[in-house]
């Protein structure tokens, strides 16, 4: 599913629930969700104040449903059969480079999660989500290294930091439009993060 096929719920004329959420999650990213009021949102759709509230009952279920579609895109990848079968080592190309694949499909949303600064419940509970998600990726980079596939010196929870630290830093600068694929980007993160930087003997 891409960014643009976020959940659909018909309301007035001229806007459906998608719209409005698309652009309220771009007015999040830009003015940070604590600062957008409802008449920030209001000014950007082009419609009263009134008139979202036949969309959405409040700001937060626009977050709550924003933040719904990142991590239903990530958590729905370790529901793959590739993400439960073979090798860790196997298992963990396939979760890095579907995780970048949902980054990239859903970019708006998932900086969105990215940013979160937990002073919701909606916030703590995406965050608690995220993180027991990163929890199964520091999993299989502990069975990988158990089967002697990966370096056993760092610690796995380190590597899980600094694998998705590089992974979320593409939200800062990719353009989905510019000359960088999708695929060779996760090409060249899995290259990296998993044969390093050095040259070919």
């Amino acid at each position: 599913m891409s960014s643009t096929e976020a959940p659909t719920k018909r309301g007035r004329p001229g806007y459906d629930q998608q719209s409005v959420l698309l652009i309220a999650v771009d007015v999040f990213n830009k003015h940070g969700y604590d600062a957008t009021s409802m008449g920030i949102l209001a000014e950007n759709l082009g419609i009263s104040k009134s008139a979202i509230y036949h969309h959405v009952p409040s700001k937060g279920d626009l977050l709550k449903l924003a933040l719904e579609h990142a991590l239903g895109g990530l958590e729905a990848i370790l529901e793959e059969p590739e993400a439960k079968e073979g090798s860790a080592e196997a298992r963990l190309e396939f979760v890095l480079r579907q995780t970048i694949s949902v980054l990239v499909d859903r970019l708006p949303f998932v900086t969105l999660l990215l940013r979160l600064r937990g002073n919701t419940e909606i916030e703590r509970n995406a965050m608690e989500r995220r993180r027991a998600f990163d929890h199964i990726v520091a999993g299989l980079i502990s069975s990988a290294q158990d089967e002697g596939s990966m370096r056993k010196d760092i610690d796995p929870r380190t590597v899980t930091r600094l694998l998705f630290g590089t992974i979320n830093s593409i939200v800062e600068w990719y353009k989905p439009a510019g000359s960088l694929s999708p695929e060779k980007l996760a090409d060249d993160v899995i290259a990296m993060a998993f044969r390093g930087l050095h040259a070919n003997p």
